[in-house]
């Protein structure tokens, strides 16, 4: 099973998502995609799970470690590492953090809510949106600030702002002509989408800060999302944190696309909270 990038280059507006099963006699219900595409120079990966399926399941790390609410605290884990450690097939970073390090096992102080299993571990911070899982099995991309009942929330991930709402891009990334803003800045990226019935989710990274893949707009984001049949779209932490692992048929764990910590390609840093999924026990 290959988790590569399509050979051949396509147009950005030609781009088609071609979902391949994960690994159909095992985990139904999940696929990915990757593609590159001609102009913008872009490389990105793409997962799709059925929040619906029995046998998946939403991972957060952080619960069973120690930390302090107070300060909103997660020990800092690379995506690779999740993956491998929490027993997930793909995993990919999420919340805005600090400190920015490499290194495993220190204190990340994360920027937004943070809910794993049931059990808040950050808080929601107006001004940032969040990716939210409520214990009835509804989800939603939704402000922070928005959120009112936390004992009803089984899995919450934050990130930056919202980019694709209702199947439209948000009104900040439009001209006045009602375009896609072309003088927003580049970046590697991660992503989540919800389909517009909140059953279906869709995780993407887009490379940026190399030669084959420039990095993308928050528009750019917005629009790959929607393609891949995204109706509402959240920007999570980018650049160097940008890290999409996954778990290959022969049980190696990788990353699939090429994260670049302190300009470093290959190397990839610790962050604070992973959304993975897993196959229920």
């Amino acid at each position: 099973m290959q988790r590569e990038a399509a050979v051949d280059r396509v147009d950005f507006e030609d781009f088609s998502p071609f979902w391949q099963p994960f690994a159909p006699e095992t985990v139904p219900g999940l696929f990915y995609t990757a593609a590159r595409t001609a102009e913008p120079r872009l490389e990105f990966w793409a997962v799709r799970a059925d929040l619906t399926e029995p046998s998946l399941r939403l991972v957060v790390n952080g619960r069973n470690q120690e930390h302090r609410l107070a300060d909103n605290t997660i020990p800092s884990i690379r995506v690779s590492s999740f993956v491998r450690d929490y027993g997930c097939l793909v995993g990919i970073n999420t919340v805005p953090f600090y400190p920015v390090t490499a290194t495993e096992g220190e204190k990340r102080t994360c920027i937004g809510i943070v809910v794993s299993a049931g059990l808040l571990l950050s808080l929601p911070l107006p001004g940032y949106d969040a990716l939210v899982v409520y214990r009835d099995g509804r989800a939603a991309i939704i402000a922070q600030e928005a959120i009112e009942d936390l004992d009803a929330i089984e899995t919450a991930v934050g990130g930056f702002r919202i980019v694709l709402h209702e199947g439209k891009l948000s009104r900040r990334l439009l001209s006045d002509s009602g375009t896609p803003r072309q003088d927003l800045p580049r970046h590697p990226r991660s992503a989540a989408g919800l389909s517009a019935d909140g059953t279906t989710l869709y995780l993407l990274v887009i490379d940026g800060r190399r030669p084959g893949s420039i990095g993308a707009t928050e528009a750019e984001i917005a629009l790959i999302l929607r393609k891949l049949g995204a109706a509402s779209g959240l920007n999570f932490d980018g650049g160097g944190s940008t890290a999409l692992a996954m778990r290959f048929p022969d049980g190696r764990v990788r990353t699939v696309n090429t994260p670049i910590h302190r300009g470093i390609p290959g190397r990839e840093r610790a962050v604070a909270a992973c959304l993975g999924l897993s196959i229920a026990k």
